[in-house]
């Protein structure tokens, strides 16, 4: 990465972007989990920018090992190969990158107002749209490849959730009144932001992605409640750092850098 100023910012130039990336798409009926599928063409050398999608994920995760709720024909569950040329400590920054192009494509797709709950989920209307699920590879003490895993919930109807996501998980067409979305569609704009912003971010680095986040994101200014490994805290979300951890500022004023964790915004 570097910091030169040769790709514009501007929407235009995010509209007029040509894709280059060479994976092809591959697009499945039914399957455990396009993470997985995508895991093993990476390890047979597929390309960045390979794609795996699936109308049904038998066995779709999320963070943490959770079950994804991924029925057929009602969502876009897709995989994609990335090969960055990164350190793993910065490979956090990709899931956020991520999570700017989704809710970005979602936002002109679908006029729905989705917003990033940091560090990988959308929500609209304060609950689930879209999960981001980033898992990197290593080899021989370096990165070989990064899986970026995207479950977005676009067509389901509230009859769709089983009983212990009602009233956590929402969708497309649910926020958007009942209007189905066409999922082509915006699985091609996901894929056209993602490419972009993984473009910008290899050029210029994490700031302009940074900025992105915290304008979209519902995070910040909220109390919210973290759970880590070292115990419980709580604080105001206040902003991202420069490697992309999360600032929270307690009752004292002190302000701390939050690399990982679940928070619940209160």
């Amino acid at each position: 990465m570097n910091n030169d100023k040769s790709m514009p910012l501007t929407e235009s130039a995010r509209e007029a972007f040509s894709p280059s990336w060479e994976g092809k798409i591959t697009r499945l009926q039914t399957v455990a989990s396009t993470q997985e599928e995508a895991k093993r063409l990476a390890e047979q050398g597929a390309p960045e920018g390979t794609v795996v999608m699936a109308e049904e994920q038998t066995g779709g995760r999320g963070r943490m090992g959770r079950k994804w709720h991924s029925p057929p024909g009602k969502g876009i569950w897709m995989s994609v190969v990335l090969r960055p040329e990164l350190p793993l400590s910065l490979t956090p920054q990709l899931t956020l990158l991520a999570g700017v192009a989704v809710c970005r494509a979602i936002r002109e797709v679908t006029g729905v107002q989705a917003g990033i709950k940091w560090p990988n989920d959308l929500l609209a209307g304060g609950r689930k749209i879209c999960g981001i699920l980033l898992e990197s590879c290593l080899r021989e003490g370096g990165l070989h490849y990064c899986i970026a895993g995207i479950g977005i919930s676009v067509n389901l109807k509230p009859e769709d959730y089983p009983a212990e996501l009602a009233g956590v998980g929402t969708s497309l067409l649910i926020e958007g009144g009942g209007i189905p979305v066409d999922r082509s569609r915006l699985a091609e704009a996901v894929l056209h932001e993602l490419e972009y912003w993984y473009a910008v971010y290899m050029e210029k680095g994490f700031e302009p992605i940074r900025r992105r986040w915290e304008e979209m994101s519902v995070t910040l200014g909220r109390e919210i409640l973290l759970s880590a490994s070292e115990g419980k805290n709580g604080g105001t979300a206040v902003g991202l750092d420069d490697s992309g951890a999360l600032l929270l500022k307690d009752a004292s004023g002190r302000v701390t850098a939050v690399l990982s964790g679940e928070i619940e915004m209160i």
